[in-house]
Parts: structure tokens; sequence; C-alpha cells
């Protein structure tokens, strides 16, 4: 990625004009008169202020030219002319675990062939085998140890099907994870299968079971079904989340191939962003029950802060104990396509779920209206969006005009405009818009004590850049694609640096210097504590005169400097 030039990679496809330091287009990826493209030279980073759409030369490649990621790695050695042979996926570092996986979802495969039981329980659900090959369904036998005897040839072999999660193992004996289900295998993005999930046939217990979180597989990031829905066509037109694995297969099996269901969890940020990022509309389908709503607004919670003005999302409501599967085999495709027509909007399931708690009819109800939708509506992007959502809450509280943050006391700097962040916060910003920046700190281990929310990703982003000091924005964005950190990692990369460029690194170094103050604090406060308890050793006493010696020569030089 060092030798790579987004710029070089994006204008032979788009036509870029220069403005300021970066560069602007007309997105390709939705239809727009005025240009809210932006390609960074400096980050190797583009961003769409009107879709959303980000990413790097990789990412651009991916989503332009509908390469897959290996293909669009290829494209970019070509093109700044390296030898590069194909991407060797078998030196990643956990093939072990994926060969393990792929060998058990072959196996289970194999074992629905040969189960006349499996195969009736997917007939009666009208599933074909059209739709069985394509998601790969299989089944699970019912014996204890029926994969593991079939895959477990060594003990090494054996020690992967247990970190896999395919196999438990508990008090010295190891069995099969799955027993008689069936078998719905889960890939990750690039089409790798990294989970399972079982359904049980019969009234047993649990309904599903899920693989474990692994190396591979964490269900917080993860979709089921995204990967058939991307090979489906070559755009989606929307994405349709539902609650089930069973929801997916027979939307599928129906001329809905576009659903996808989240694996056994609320929808996470991180699902949102993914979701956002294939897509241009998103419909979340739910019973109208209490706990299809409550997980509804779970999922609203998460959408607010991604939600762009060119984003459309939107809310279906089943009637309480149908799911997406019963609904299309009973009432026809025709009555599904009806409702995917006609979403209930984000800004009624909103403001209608908020109303539902308070009193209308009361200036007190109208007020607490205010103050629950306050900090939803501050999480927002700024953009026309917020401020209509804004303006529709003050009619329905009966004001004139409403505020979502108190205005500053006085006019704030330049600097202190970037969104307030914190200190970890800006840290990262800074550090991913300049990363050489990270080769002027030498010890950042001591930062590891401090409880602050986005230390663990700063301190990994240091830890990266000591190991690579060379990498630009786009390299560091690449490093963490399809982990739990990519959607992290963009967040921060998008936000725009207001501080001049000569500043920079003086900026850096004051928030660094905070930090360590907020470190030697909490250290004093936590050896206080336990003086108060017990005595210190000499060793503690020694730390603690130092770095209360340490505090007093940094007031001093706040007072002079």
């Amino acid at each position: 990625m060092s030798r790579v030039d987004i710029v070089e990679v994006i204008q032979p496809r788009l036509p870029l004009k220069k403005a300021g330091r970066d560069y602007v287009a007309c997105c390709p990826f939705h239809a727009e008169k005025t240009p809210s493209f932006t390609v960074s030279p400096a980050k190797q980073f583009y961003h769409c202020f009107g879709c959303g759409a980000h990413g790097t030369a990789i990412g651009f490649l991916m989503a332009f030219d509908h390469l897959s990621f290996v293909e669009a790695v290829e494209e970019l050695a070509s093109q700044v002319g390296l030898p590069m042979p194909r991407l060797n996926e078998a030196a990643h570092p956990h093939r072990n675990l994926q060969a393990c996986l792929e060998e058990a979802c072959a196996f289970y495969q194999k074992m629905l062939a040969q189960s006349p039981r499996g195969k009736r329980y997917l007939a009666a659900r009208g599933i074909g085998e059209a739709i069985i090959e394509r998601y790969r369904i299989g089944y699970a036998p019912p014996g204890w140890d029926t994969l593991l005897r079939a895959l477990g040839k060594d003990q090494e072999r054996c020690r992967q099907l247990v970190e896999a999660g395919l196999v438990v193992e508990r008090e010295g004996k190891r069995y099969d994870r799955f027993r008689d289900r069936i078998m719905f295998p889960i890939h990750d993005p690039r089409g790798k299968v990294v989970g399972f999930g079982g359904r049980v046939i019969d009234e047993g217990t649990p309904k599903y079971l899920n693989s474990p979180e692994t190396p591979l597989f964490q269900k917080g990031t993860l979709l089921y079904g995204l990967h058939q829905a991307r090979q489906a066509g070559p755009s989606l037109p929307h994405i349709l989340v539902v609650e089930g694995y069973m929801d997916v297969i027979g939307l599928a099996q129906h001329g809905f191939p576009h659903s996808v269901a989240t694996l056994g969890t609320s929808v996470t940020r991180s699902h949102i962003q993914r979701l956002l990022r294939t897509a241009p509309k998103v419909l979340f389908c739910f019973d109208a029950d209490a706990a299809g709503k409550k997980a509804a607004w779970r999922a609203l919670e998460n959408v607010l802060p991604e939600l762009a003005e060119s984003h459309k999302v939107g809310f279906i409501f089943l009637p309480e104990g149908e799911d997406p599967d019963s609904w299309v085999r009973e009432k026809g495709p025709e009555a599904l396509t009806a409702l995917l027509e006609n979403p209930v909007p984000v800004s009624e399931f909103f403001f209608d779920a908020l109303a539902q708690q308070v009193d209308m009819d009361t200036l007190e109800g109208r007020a607490q209206l205010v103050e629950l939708a306050r900090p939803l509506l501050s999480n927002m992007p700024q953009g026309v969006f917020r401020e209509m959502m804004q303006k529709r809450l003050a009619r329905l509280a009966g004001l004139e005009s409403l505020a979502l943050e108190k205005p500053p006391a006085r006019p704030p700097s330049r600097a202190a405009r970037q969104e307030h962040l914190s200190p970890v916060h800006t840290a990262l910003v800074l550090l991913l818009h300049k990363p050489a920046l990270a080769r002027k700190v030498e010890d950042f281990s001591a930062l590891g004590e401090l409880r602050l929310e986005g230390m663990p990703e700063l301190l990994k982003l240091l830890e990266l850049l000591k190991q690579h000091p060379h990498l630009n924005t786009g390299a560091i964005l690449e490093h963490w694609r399809d982990t739990p950190h990519e959607g992290f990692f963009l967040h921060w990369a998008q936000k725009p640096l207001l501080i001049p460029e000569k500043g920079i690194e003086t900026q850096f170094a004051d928030t660094l210097n905070h930090l360590k103050a907020l470190h030697v604090e909490q250290r004093i406060e936590s050896l206080l504590a336990k003086a108060e308890r017990a005595d210190l050793h000499d060793e503690e006493r020694r730390e603690l005169q130092d770095l209360l010696q340490t505090r007093i020569k940094r007031k001093q030089r706040d007072r002079t400097g």
C-alpha cells in the first residue's frame, strides 16, 4: 500500500478536481449533482459525505470494479509494477482453523445428502436443492463424536477442532458441539466459512446453537447470508435484515435473495456500518410484539449515528407470531413485496416509539420527550436529515426552535471545533491523519493502565506503527479489514482534521502529555487509596514520591508556560 497513490487509482475511473489539499468528484456510488466525494492523498482514503461510502484504494476497486479482495490487490500490484504472484492464502495465520471449518462444512453437506431425516425437515419447510446448495446447508448427525471421528485424525487436529468451536473439550473428554441439527455455515465477507449455526429439528433446546467466539468468528461483526446476497447480482437494491437463519433461507427460496440475519445477537454498530456500505437501502423486519419492538429500537439506536441523507433505512413489523418465512409461505411473495415497498421510516418509528413513553397531552410529557430524544439526535451526523429531525421534535414539543447542544459561552477555537473529542480520540484522529507521528512516541506501555474509551484501540495502533513505521493511512485501514476493529478505525479516519498542518505535531505532543498526566493522577489515587487500607511497600512509597514530584513539576510548567 505504501507504493500506491489512491488518486492515480481513482482518476482514470472518475474525473477528480483539486480542492485544497484534497480532490473532489460527484460520487460514483449514488446519484448527485454537487460533488461530495472526497479523495485524500495524505490519508490515502476516500469518503463521500452524501452516501457515506469510504475506504482505501483496495476498497474502491472492489466497489467500483466489482473485484474480489484478491483481484483488487493483484490489480494494484500490477499498477505499481510489483511482480506479485497470486496471494498465498495458505499463509493466513488461522489457516488451520479455516481448513477445519471448510472440512466440517463439506462433512455436514455429505451427511445431509445421506440423511432422510434432515432432507424431510427441509422439504417440509419448502427448501429446494438449489437453495440448499447455494447456502451449503448441511446436517450434523445425532452421535456424540461423529464429526470428531471423521476429522480428528490426530491429537493436533483434535486440538484445532476444539479451537474452531466444532468440538467441546470438558473434563478431559471431547465430543461434537453440534448434534442432530440442520447446519448453516456462516461466511466472512470474503466467502470463507468461519462458523456455524445449528437448528434443532424437533422441539429440543436451544432452538439455535451457534459456534462460540473464535479468532475467526465474532458474532457482533458477521451477518448470515451477506456473502450470498452479494453474489445474487452486480448491485444490491436493498438488504432485508431478519431475525433467523430459516427466515433468510425461506425468503431466498421465494425469490428474495437479499436477506441477512444477525447471529443470535442484537444489531450492532459494526453490523450497521457494513450494511450501509453494502446497499443503498436497509430494511429491518421484526415481529410487532414487545420483543420485536425492543429489538427494532436497539437497531435504531445504532443506525442513527451512521445515518447520512442518502441512506434509506426503514422498519417492517409483521403481525405477532409471524416471521418472514411463514409470512411469505402463507401470504405469497406479493404480500411481502408490498411490505418492502412501504416500510416505516426511521423518523416515524423514532418519534412514535418515544411518544408512547410520555404523556403528549401535558407540558411535562412533551418536555420529557425532548429529553429522551435530544441525546439520540445529538449522535446523528451533521446534515439536513438531522436538522429536519430536530425541527420535527420542536414541533411535537410545541417549541418554535430547539437546539440539541447548548451554545458555547464563547466562540470555540479552530482546534476545539474538532467535535470536542476526548484526548484518546484526538490522538487517534491525529495518528490516522499523520501516522509518522508515532515515531515520536518512545514508550506508551503505561497508557494501557488508563481506563478510557478507545484506549485499547489507540495502543493497538501505536503498536502497529511501531512494528511498521512506514504505513500510511490506507495501509493501516487495510490491516484491520474484516476484523472487529475495521469499523472503529474507519470511523475515526473519516473525521476531518481542523488543525493547521503546522500545528499537528504540537497538538499530538500536548495530547500525549495530557494522557500521561492522567496516568500519573490515576496511579497517585490508586497508591493513596491503598495507603489508607494498609502500609505501602518501600518500592511503592518511592513510586508515590516520584509521582508527586512529577505532578509538582508539571504544574510549575503549566503556570510558567
